[in-house]
């Protein structure tokens, strides 16, 4: 278990999201299952798109969260594991090898060969000013090409190399949500994108293994992680989510916004039926006072407007998998999370678009959490505790968010006895 993310068997998890942000503590019992003590949430101020427009507003929100599951909890935190769903996070895949001299691959050897690929992507950055790495994760290994390898230590070879699958996203977004969560006097311990979250949270060891596709629908973005051999290999965000469904039945139909987002949660629909064009609901205009008659119009016209939203979204997603090549990979497995999935009729659309078998994914590795809080809309918060709490086995051997300096003479001594002996 990580010490510094799990501070007195308390994790704290923030999602800061572009409709909600909500805050989980967890007490982390002895087999490294978080059961939630504390829930904060909030509407979400000041952010748009998952990226921070005005801080003010965020902050506000943010501490609101915060202190209503400390409340809950009875207890104060100082740490917190953030989300991470603006920032353009952008995937790649980075492949190094370190000699071994013949002898026995060891802990050391993989710390070695982990960090080495570690300060490449460091200074592959330096070329490329404005990106910050966010995950650095191990998928594989080889020794002396033999590729394949999910554990080297103990076989022998002259060399290992390690495929890392590296995580980058905007800098000046991430150190905006850093700054955010300091004023309200707390640290962010580490940030993890809103998919991995999610399928840490959701997905089965069969899926992980097989190969699935965790496709997270928030309020401002959409995104998208590629689970194969229980490692997240492929990430990707597109920039649109349900406010702009809620958007465009605001702009269609002339209605607030307020109104526009109850009438898509108590009749929205992503697929036409029969019945709707008998069915006829009440639309108040913009600017009109409470007690003039309100416009009626058949649900079917309200059907219309969704439907195209969403269809146009997961046509991006197809796209962005075919163009990755992560497409086959990923199996024809797909777990849809996050509060926009949860229209009726989005699975089945999505099976339609992505030709894939889909299911709507719950948070099922955490314990203690009620039922309003147990569905797809809080998946990320949830992941954001298992990542707290069982980082050593959700992440084998995962790289430092920043490399540390050896200090002193005996510190470099040390570290290169136990390179080579």
């Amino acid at each position: 278990m990580r010490k510094s993310l799990v501070r007195g068997g308390i994790a704290a998890a923030l999602d800061i999201g572009s409709s909600k942000v909500c805050c989980f503590l967890a007490r982390v019992d002895d087999n490294g299952r978080p059961q939630v003590v504390g829930i904060g949430q909030q509407a979400s101020r000041g952010i748009k798109g998952g990226t921070i427009v005005d801080m003010d507003l965020a902050e506000t929100s943010v501490l609101n969260a915060v202190h209503a599951a400390e409340q809950m909890a009875g207890t104060t935190i100082d740490r917190v594991v953030v989300n991470l769903s603006g920032g353009y996070p952008a995937s790649a895949t980075v492949g190094v090898e370190v000699s071994l001299n013949g002898h026995e691959v060891g802990e050391a050897d993989l710390r070695r060969a982990v960090a080495y690929g570690h300060q490449t992507q460091l200074q592959r950055q330096h070329d490329d000013q404005g990106r910050q790495m966010i995950h650095s994760i191990p998928t594989g290994y080889s020794i002396d090409g033999n590729r394949g390898i999910r554990d080297p230590r103990g076989m022998f070879g002259e060399q290992l190399g390690v495929h890392m699958h590296i995580i980058t996203a905007s800098t000046g977004a991430v150190r905006n949500v850093s700054t955010c969560i300091q004023r309200c006097h707390l640290e962010p311990a580490a940030f993890v994108v809103s998919p991995y979250a999610s399928g840490l949270a959701c997905l089965v060891e069969d899926e992980m293994e097989l190969g699935v596709t965790v496709i997270d629908m928030g309020g401002g973005t959409t995104t998208i992680a590629v689970f194969y051999e229980n490692n997240v290999i492929f990430t990707d965000v597109i920039p649109v989510g349900g406010n702009h469904v809620t958007s465009d039945i605001a702009r269609g139909l002339s209605t607030p916004l307020a109104h526009s987002e109850r009438m898509k949660t108590l009749y929205g629909h992503v697929i036409a039926a029969p019945t709707d064009e008998r069915e006829l609901i009440d639309v108040p205009q913009v600017g009109e006072d409470e007690n003039s008659e309100s416009q009626q119009i058949p649900r079917s016209l309200l059907v219309g407007i969704i439907q195209p939203r969403v269809e146009e979204t997961l046509e991006l997603v197809r796209s962005r998998l075919e163009l990755s090549g992560f497409d086959k990979i990923a199996g024809r497995r797909v777990v849809l999370t996050g509060g926009a999935c949860q229209l009726p009729g989005t699975r089945e659309l999505a099976s339609t678009v992505l030709d894939k078998q889909v299911r709507l994914g719950r948070p099922t590795h955490v314990g203690g959490l009620a039922e309003a809080t147990a569905g797809p809309a809080y998946a990320t918060c949830a992941g954001l505790l298992n990542y707290a709490a069982t980082a050593d086995v959700a992440m084998p051997g995962e790289a430092s968010p920043e490399p540390r300096e050896l200090g002193g003479l005996v510190g470099r001594l040390g570290h290169w006895l136990r390179e080579h002996f």
